[in-house]
């Protein structure tokens, strides 16, 4: 048997998982698991940076305690949020929330620079959402920074002092060409962004190197650890994740967002994808990750936290109660991306198209998981047309798989069969990148 540790941050908590292998069976056994929240600090909404490395420290301590023959630790997160670094490797300042208002106009002025959003489209291959590190660099001050550095590569770079940049989550920022799969001279032109800012491309199963002296006293982890780079956006590590179906598959990440997409052997770069809103990204097998960034279980928690958090399963049990055909929103307006009054938004954005708001938060609830299933379904479809594809399932996985209600209306709105799980897909991932590098015989 051999142990390895995931840490796997999502936008709104995160775990230290021990993943063993024995004869090719994985197990998942969370050792520590913390929340965390942006908040507002130097009038930015930005991620605590110093308690998020704390609480990743207190997690290898516990990795540590219980599996002390660990061989090796790998990281992944959400995409797009970088940090700053200054020539001494010091963080410039906490890192900016990608729901921070400071994109608000310079999506705009990025395409404009660039020749128009199709232009910036056939390079990238992204869906133009304002989240893009591309636009959020375009409102960002980095002239005193020494290196624009992804969350992920930001942690890596905590444990071991090497900074470089991994290619999943380098494919989420709008940087990377999606032909040649390196940094794109052209759009970091149109940023007036240095090249040098960017560390080195790398690509997961990379060994970074062992962990620094401080990091092997501060955690008890033996010397002999080392990182290795997995797919470090946790969409990547999602994916590889999988229990794979028989024929072509569409794959549901259904978390604080959700992930709708495909498995491609290439890059499908069209004025269709364009206004289809289809993004081209990297797994950690270096396939094309089709797909569509929606909305996702951000819009239950934020009106979980609006309601004084209530008992979930509860609410569960009372939205199923009700009936079908009730209200549907649009999961990818922008009015949906900043934190705060959910429910008061998602009743605008109903009124707004005619349809009569809720009774109380049952009615909400089976409104968010009534649009979240119909956008799964239309995506799906639309996906496999684009890609000339005919998909026979639906895997679903990551927190949204828990949601029964959510994968039967999933299943019933697609008319395909929806593969639950596994919950853990992303640190699954995560753990068989790093036995594929370190022990391919094990995989």
């Amino acid at each position: 048997m051999r142990v390895f540790g995931a840490i796997d941050l999502g936008a709104s908590g995160g775990r230290v998982i021990a993943g063993l292998i024995d004869k090719g069976e994985v197990t998942l056994r969370t050792v520590y698991r913390f929340t965390h929240r942006a908040g507002y600090r130097d009038g930015r909404l930005r991620w605590p940076y110093a308690e998020l490395k704390a609480q990743v420290l207190t997690g290898l301590r516990a990795l540590a305690r219980a599996y002390p023959e660990v061989a090796s630790i790998g990281i992944d997160t959400w995409g797009v949020d970088y940090g700053l670094l200054d020539e001494a490797g010091v963080l410039l300042g906490d890192p900016v929330s990608y729901r921070d208002d400071r994109i608000a106009g310079v999506v705009d002025v990025v395409h404009e620079r660039f020749g128009g959003v199709e232009k910036l489209y056939d390079v990238n291959g992204l869906q133009p959402l304002p989240i893009n590190t591309v636009y959020q660099l375009a409102a960002d001050a980095w002239d005193r920074a020494a290196a624009v550095v992804m969350l992920p590569d930001l942690l890596v770079h905590e444990l071991t002092g090497v900074l470089g940049t991994e290619l999943t989550i380098a494919s989420t920022t709008g940087l990377l060409d999606v032909r040649t799969r390196d940094w794109s001279p052209d759009v970091l032109s149109a940023l007036g962004l240095p090249p040098e800012l960017l560390p080195p491309l790398r690509a997961a199963g990379d060994v970074v190197g062992p962990l620094r002296p401080e990091i092997v006293r501060a955690t008890g982890l033996r010397s002999e650890v080392v990182v290795v780079r997995v797919g470090s956006h946790d969409t990547a590590s999602a994916v590889a994740g999988l229990h794979r179906h028989e024929g072509p598959a569409v794959f549901v990440s259904s978390g604080t967002w959700s992930l709708v997409g495909l498995e491609l052997d290439g890059p499908i770069v069209t004025g269709e994808s364009l206004r289809a809103g289809v993004s081209n990204e990297l797994g950690a097998d270096r396939q094309t990750l089709f797909l569509r960034n929606l909305a996702g279980l951000w819009l239950l928690q934020e009106s979980l936290v609006a309601w004084g958090n209530p008992d979930l399963h509860s609410l569960l049990a009372a939205a199923e109660a009700l009936p079908s055909g009730g209200p549907i929103i649009d999961v990818d307006s922008n009015d949906l991306i900043a934190p705060g009054s959910m429910p008061d938004r998602i009743d605008a954005l109903l009124r707004a198209a005619d349809q009569r708001p809720p009774d109380g938060p049952p009615g909400t609830v089976r409104c968010v998981l009534d649009s979240l299933a119909t956008a799964y379904a239309e995506s799906t479809q639309e996906l496999a047309r684009l890609a000339g594809t005919d998909p026979r399932a639906i895997h679903l996985v990551g927190g949204g798989s828990q949601n029964e209600l959510l994968c039967r209306l999933t299943s019933e709105l697609s008319g395909l069969p929806v593969v639950a799980g596994p919950v853990e897909a992303t640190a699954r991932g995560n753990v068989l990148v790093q036995a594929g590098r370190l022990w391919p015989e094990m995989c």
